[in-house]
């Protein structure tokens, strides 16, 4: 039974003002059925199917005037050339709310609506579920290990998929669909092997010479296929934070897998026990504590200016979050218990920068605070975040 996103008022709000929305996010991240539980009133075309990404695209005007009153269009991306007729369309009928539409990759598809539907259409995204949102199904994950290896994709708590097998079926119908689609890889094998390696970076900086190094490919292609996961909501790139603009440029992104339980099928952990003692687990909680944030902000139609802290002199502060003029840095820790050595990178920021705030996301239940710093348990990280 789907789960209320809340995303939905913010879609809803956005569509009496806009002739045209689009949802954008990762392929199963519950898109179609927010649409569909949100407009039901709304009839519903998905071009996944040739025949009807044949008509879109042969002929547009006629496929549209199917739907003269409006319409829910899924996976848009299929026709890319439909979004100029739409403009059209929704020049000559500007009623709010017309056409949703749905789109799996947003490379080059928020560019082409951007540049074809400027000033006629919002823009959100949709990730999977958050923690909270877990917890509208009938039988969440109640540990730290099982939501780290089970990730968030609805189907799996929706379904009671075992996590590892529709994992393993998500993953290879991105590579043969999504990838194929957008880029000529001709060896799919290779680019498995990177995507593995990649998670086995996952919360590291990226150095894509050594990253394409240990895939056997050039810096070229390794920096292209990193920009494929990303465009398929797999990855996140953080980049450095610095006063001066520029530097923050040539400082090194950081590498952020978007749902953990996808990392630990590619780090081939095969049950949550293993995360225990497994090197890569602050890594990986590192990672979950950014894809929260990241779906916080989404999910309330707010983009996250999210970034990483780190100087020539060692300091590193896992995330710092530019909020309402506010920078909040967060230190994220799986360990159950609370260290004071967990404090001290905030207290060497603080230092440099007088009006930081923050705090540590930790593993265990009890929340504490140390001096102007909070430890915050990982189940009331949204709580927190709600808070600031």
């Amino acid at each position: 039974m789907p789960i209320e996103r809340k995303l939905a008022p913010i879609l809803r709000d956005v569509a009496r003002h806009y002739p045209v929305v689009l949802l954008t996010g990762p392929r199963q991240s519950g898109k179609t059925t927010l649409c569909q539980a949100v407009f039901p009133e709304r009839p519903y075309v998905s071009l996944e199917p040739l025949d009807r990404r044949e008509a879109a695209t042969a002929d547009p005007r006629g496929f549209l005037a199917e739907f003269a009153t409006g319409a829910i269009i899924d996976e848009v991306h299929n026709a890319p050339g439909l979004t100029s007729y739409l403009q059209e369309e929704v020049d000559r009928d500007a009623s709010p709310g017309r056409f949703i539409l749905t789109g799996s990759q947003h490379f080059g598809l928020t560019d082409q609506v951007a540049q074809t539907l400027a000033g006629r259409c919002a823009v959100l995204t949709l990730l999977p579920p958050d923690l909270d949102e877990l917890h509208r199904f009938p039988a969440p994950p109640v540990d730290l290990l099982t939501t780290l290896w089970m990730g968030a994709y609805p189907r799996i708590h929706d379904r009671a998929i075992p996590a590892g097998r529709w994992l393993a079926d998500y993953f290879a119908t991105y590579v043969q669909r999504d990838v194929r689609s957008v880029l000529n890889v001709v060896d799919l094998l290779a680019f498995t092997d990177f995507v593995r390696l990649a998670a086995g970076r996952t919360a590291q900086e990226i150095n894509l010479s050594t990253l394409g190094g240990d895939a056997g490919v050039s810096h070229n292609t390794a920096r292209q296929w990193l920009s494929v996961l990303e465009a398929g909501y797999l990855v996140q790139r953080l980049p450095a934070w610095h006063t001066n603009r520029r530097k923050q440029i040539v400082k090194a992104p950081k590498l952020h897998f978007l749902d953990s339980g996808l990392a630990c099928y590619l780090l081939d952990i095969r049950e949550p026990e293993q995360l225990r003692h497994h090197p890569l687990r602050g890594a990986i909680f590192e990672s979950w504590v950014a894809a929260e944030i990241l779906k916080h902000h989404a999910h309330a139609g707010r983009e996250a200016r999210l970034f990483h802290y780190r100087e020539s002199r060692g300091l590193e502060v896992d995330l710092l979050l530019e909020q309402a003029g506010r920078r909040i840095a967060i230190e994220a820790k799986s360990g159950a218990t609370v260290a004071a050595d967990f404090f001290a990178p905030l207290e060497r920021l603080r230092a440099l920068l007088p009006d930081i705030e923050g705090g540590v996301v930790f593993g265990g239940d009890d929340g504490q605070r140390r001096k102007d710093f909070v430890a915050t348990p990982w189940r009331a990280l949204s709580q927190w975040l709600d808070a600031l």
